[in-house]
């Protein structure tokens, strides 16, 4: 067996306490921090005073923007999940099946996924706008335009048509890889026992596909409680779309700075993110160790 030099410890040494170095500087540092000032109050000048857990009883019984939030999150996972995120597989089975102009739907569909969400915002906002919107130009709604943005009973599903209209290219794309993987011969074998496509599909091709299933849903979760630039730069996350990272924007960096406050709102959006993360990911290991 071969024993490492000195100069091999010190390479590996290298090539990974750099990036587990700026791993926490960046992101468990920060996490950390955060989770501590969440039992402080403090605007960013001052002293540091700890409060206990005053914040998060606010949070719950006196702040009236906090409970919306997070329903309107959980909106916005439902909706990815089991809307866009079928629809993306959907779209995945189609074009592996081998339809003509293939890689024209691929780059197609694809190409919302290279915009960033704030890019989708403005383009949200030329199409929903009341006065000036593409939408109500071709409905011809002169005399009584709707307005799609600003009325708060509407406009968070109309941003979530948006949103999921991103998000299907990135799942389509991951599933179309997915399906490029499977073995031929598993389809092949479930057409002479009789199997018909949907059955193939459902009982030979989806279990194959339990990896992609995992990635789909941890970033599907990801995108659901990170977003924030589409609603920030449509009306800055109020009337009808206020969210969970608003609210930490406004609170840590807003007129009023408070960030033991802010902090304990970021502190419960990581405990909803890592519950369904971990969550989902404990299922699908259970049920890869069950086959």
């Amino acid at each position: 067996m071969r024993r490492f030099t000195r100069r091999d410890v010190a390479v590996l040494g290298v090539l990974l306490g750099i990036p587990v170095l700026i791993d926490i500087a960046i992101v468990w540092g920060p996490t950390v921090a955060s989770i501590g000032l969440s039992f402080t109050s403090w605007d960013g000048i001052g002293d540091i005073k700890g409060v206990g857990g005053r914040n998060y009883e606010d949070l719950a019984t006196g702040y009236p923007a906090f409970w919306p939030a997070v329903r309107h999150n959980l909106l916005w996972l439902a909706f990815l999940a089991f809307v866009a995120t079928p629809f993306g597989l959907l779209l995945a089975v189609i074009i592996d099946r081998g339809v003509r102009f293939s890689r024209f739907y691929q780059s197609t569909l694809y190409m919302p996924v290279v915009l960033s969400l704030a890019i989708v915002g403005f383009i949200a906002q030329l199409v929903l706008s009341r006065d000036n919107g593409a939408l109500n130009a071709v409905l011809a709604n002169h005399d009584n335009p709707v307005d799609w943005l600003g009325d708060s009973d509407i406009n968070l599903w109309m941003v979530l048509i948006f949103a999921g209209w991103r998000h299907v290219g990135y799942v389509m794309i991951l599933y179309l890889a997915g399906l490029k993987s499977v073995d031929p011969t598993l389809k092949e074998a479930a057409a002479i026992d009789g199997a018909n496509a949907r059955q193939t599909f459902f009982r030979v091709v989806f279990p194959t596909l339990r990896p992609v299933n995992v990635i789909v849903g941890v970033i599907t979760v990801i995108e659901a409680l990170r977003a924030f630039d589409i609603v920030y730069v449509i009306n800055k996350g109020r009337n009808g779309l206020e969210l969970l990272s608003v609210l930490i924007t406004d609170n840590i960096i807003g007129e009023a700075s408070r960030i033991g406050f802010g902090s304990a709102i970021a502190v419960v959006l990581l405990t909803v993110s890592l519950g369904f993360i971990v969550t989902y990911l404990v299922q699908e290991l259970r049920g890869e160790k069950g086959r």
